[in-house]
């Protein structure tokens, strides 16, 4: 099996020019960084092929990795998944072809669909009617996904941020129904718990769908900062020969990026 590889989403960087994030992941000892495309303009449209290239290479001459997106849905306003609004989810879906160019053009493997607020059910609409619409858009991004080499991943996320898509099973439900090698299960360690389930199972049940980790303790820190164990988490990864990355996400910024990032991985690889 190789290695458990490491990587740290970017948006704890605030202000950081994306050079300086890569040095100092590189230096830290990650082996990947994960952008939330936000933190580098409104839209990726507005990112020339230049650009990108230079991002690209920024990263691969320090050995580093770009893992990939997530954020996906941040900007520009207005986009939402399962809108009951046609042309809503048509320039979501839109957007979303543009980011799997941008994830390729990056050299990135991997998108997280995150997004809570972008894809509530809304109010007068069923379940099952914002099921349909989200399994069409999903479809008609599997070409793009196909020809990148882009993997989508439905992320999980609890009650407390989204009323849609709150467990493994629902997004394994998902998965199966896109029916696609390019459309797979992510599972976000806070949202797993905050949901009342335990990550360690979860990883073993859905294991066969797994493409991606999101590495955080239940208070929106850091792993290793709080009071979430990490090693049958991390026993349970070893069991199933994951060969994905494990990536830190967090949601409070304090004491400061610097630390965020060395705690977080010594402690991971302390555990691991």
């Amino acid at each position: 099996m190789e290695k458990i590889r490491f990587s740290i989403c970017n948006e704890v960087f605030e202000n950081w020019a994306i050079g300086d994030v890569f040095k100092f992941v590189k230096d830290t000892g990650y082996d990947g960084v994960e952008i939330a495309p936000f933190t580098l303009g409104e839209t990726v449209v507005k990112i020339s092929p230049e650009q990108r290239k230079t991002i690209r290479q920024q990263a691969e001459q320090l050995g580093l990795e770009i893992v990939g997106l997530h954020w996906l849905l941040v900007s520009p306003k207005g986009l939402y998944i399962n809108h009951p609004d046609e042309k809503i989810r048509k320039a979501t879906q839109d957007y979303l072809i543009e980011l799997i160019h941008f994830c390729g053009d990056l050299g990135g493997k991997r998108m997280v669909m995150g997004s809570p607020k972008q894809r509530n059910v809304i109010e007068g609409h069923t379940f099952e009617e914002t099921w349909k619409w989200t399994t069409e858009v999903f479809n008609a991004c599997m070409p793009a996904a196909e020809e990148r080499g882009v993997v989508l991943c439905i992320e999980p996320l609890d009650s407390g941020q989204t009323n849609f898509i709150n467990t493994a099973e629902e997004g394994v439900r998902l998965v199966e129904e896109v029916n696609h090698p390019n459309f797979r299960l992510m599972l976000d360690t806070k949202a797993t718990i905050a949901q009342g389930r335990v990550m360690e199972e979860d990883i073993r049940t859905y294991s066969r769908y797994l493409a991606h980790i999101h590495a955080n303790d239940a208070n929106g820190r850091g792993p290793g900062f709080g009071d979430v164990d990490f090693v049958p988490i991390a026993r349970a990864l070893k069991d199933i020969d994951y060969q994905g990355y494990v990536s830190v996400e967090v949601f409070d910024f304090k004491p400061d990026p610097e630390t965020i990032a060395r705690e977080s991985l010594r402690y991971l690889k302390e555990v691991f």
